[in-house]
């Protein structure tokens, strides 16, 4: 973490918290992955870890049945509860839009992490790392649906992480996002972590016996060359603890 962290530094973790969901359902980040996340922060010499999302459902509920508040209590770590008034139009200039109004403390930070889960999603095929960033969405978030692959990799444009890590402890194989049956979850135990958010993604696409390139957003911004889809190209390291 020492490479991605200095001493000092402010770093917010976004996982996906979007649902009032317990983990075991793989609808949201396990919260194992987000406290020790925040934990190696601390080790290396983080002055603050926050920890925020905007969730579809009532965050404090959202928060509290995903584990996450837990596992942040433990680590030190602060639940943010997102603020209307720290919204700030950002310009994207993007192929869908061409402005939108995102969280001001993603841009603040010294650090960002990114934290998803990854499950599928009834129209973007999966939600993994780019997706992810649609928490830190204000407005009328839903209109992105209309264009949505188009509008991911706009955010990405503006967007770039220090590290995203993918949590696949357990993923949700169907009726994503919000899931709710324990048969569509299947338990992996992997995490994957990489400083390419597209190729954490193309990566993850395997996870569901799919390609990157299955994935709208993640072939339109690589060929934005915003990363690399192409796996092969890649030098992927496995570890097995």
């Amino acid at each position: 973490m020492k490479r991605f962290v200095a001493a000092g530094d402010v770093v917010v973790l976004k996982p996906n918290i979007g649902w009032d969901r317990a983990p075991q359902y793989a609808a949201t980040t396990n919260p194992d992955v987000v406290g020790a996340l925040a934990k190696l922060c601390y080790e290396a010499g983080a002055k603050k870890v926050r920890i925020l999302d905007n969730p579809v459902n009532d965050a404090r509920r959202c928060y509290r049945q995903s584990g996450i508040a837990d596992a942040a209590a433990t680590a030190g770590a602060e639940m943010v509860y997102m603020d209307g008034r720290k919204y700030r139009d950002v310009r994207l200039d993007g192929k869908a839009l061409k402005s939108w109004p995102l969280y001001g403390e993603i841009f603040e930070a010294d650090k960002v992490i990114n934290v998803p889960v990854a499950k599928t999603h009834g129209l973007s095929g999966l939600t993994l790392g780019m997706k992810n960033w649609m928490g830190i969405m204000g407005g009328a978030r839903f209109r992105v649906h209309q264009r949505l692959d188009e509008s991911l990799v706009d955010l990405v444009r503006v967007i770039r992480p220090a590290l995203t890590v993918l949590d696949a402890v357990r993923i949700l194989t169907a009726n994503g996002p919000t899931g709710g049956d324990l048969s569509d979850v299947k338990r992996l135990d992997t995490v994957v972590a990489g400083t390419d958010q597209v190729a954490v993604d193309s990566f993850g696409a395997t996870l569901f016996g799919m390609k990157g390139s299955d994935i709208g957003s993640v072939r339109l911004a690589a060929n934005a060359g915003l990363g690399v889809m192409d796996l092969s190209k890649l030098q992927i390291k496995k570890i097995g603890v």
